[in-house]
């Protein structure tokens, strides 16, 4: 805190010597008012910082507006009245309200934003004032690096998932590949069996035929000896 003030000095010294001269408009007196804290997220991709003014003593020409931003131990010169990033940072007037626009929104924005207000045709050393500048705290990227962890354990989440049951799939079929096979055998001897003992009637039926065949062919002899001893009766 001590630093900011330090160089919050720097500053109104260097307002002075910038603005210094130039005429004489009575005892000018400018205050400046800025909300002390704003939060913002990096997914609105912009955000306006307002600031006010009431002035007294001063003449009716409009005043110089400059917005500058703190860091640690140093400051930078945004608009100074004209924006060193017309791209990024656009200052918005209405009467005695003053807007900074920052676009293209991200975590590195978080800083201090101090708005100044200073009537250069006035050497009165209350002509020149700062306010007590706005705490930009920019948020999101947490969140979006959270979503991202979310979304990475998600996916390593499904990847082992499909490896578990690639390895419990394996592993199953290993376990019932013995069975699988025993089975297999046996059902290969089964058929076997039944193959062997349908050979088996088969040939007991051939030989039946063949008993028969013989007897009857034995017994054709006989039975014209007798037809002939007959007749000869």
């Amino acid at each position: 805190m001590a630093s900011f003030n330090k160089l919050k000095n720097v500053l109104m010294l260097a307002f002075d010597w910038i603005l210094y001269g130039a005429g004489v408009a009575g005892q000018c007196r400018v205050t400046v008012t800025q909300p002390r804290f704003q939060q913002a997220d990096s997914s609105m991709n912009s955000v306006s910082l307002t600031c006010s003014y009431s002035t007294s003593g001063c003449s009716s020409s409009p005043p110089e507006v400059l917005w500058f931003r703190f860091l640690t131990n140093t400051h930078q010169d945004l608009c100074t009245p004209g924006c060193t990033d017309q791209q990024k940072y656009k200052v918005h007037s209405s009467e005695k309200n003053i807007s900074l626009e920052i676009k293209d929104l991200t975590v590195d924005d978080s800083a201090v934003y101090i708005c100044g207000i200073a009537f250069s045709d006035s050497d009165s050393a209350h002509s020149k004032q700062t306010g007590d500048g706005t705490v930009l705290t920019v948020t999101g990227s947490e969140k979006q690096q959270s979503n991202g962890k979310l979304i990475s354990m998600i996916i390593i989440s499904s990847l082992l998932f499909l490896y578990s049951s690639a390895v419990l799939t394996s592993f199953a079929v290993y376990k019932l590949k013995p069975k699988l096979l025993k089975k297999s055998e046996k059902d290969r001897t089964t058929e076997n069996c039944k193959i062997n003992s349908g050979r088996k009637v088969f040939q007991a039926i051939a030989q039946e035929l063949q008993k028969q065949r013989y007897t009857q062919h034995c017994q054709q002899p006989d039975d014209l000896e007798d037809d002939t001893v007959y007749q000869n009766r």
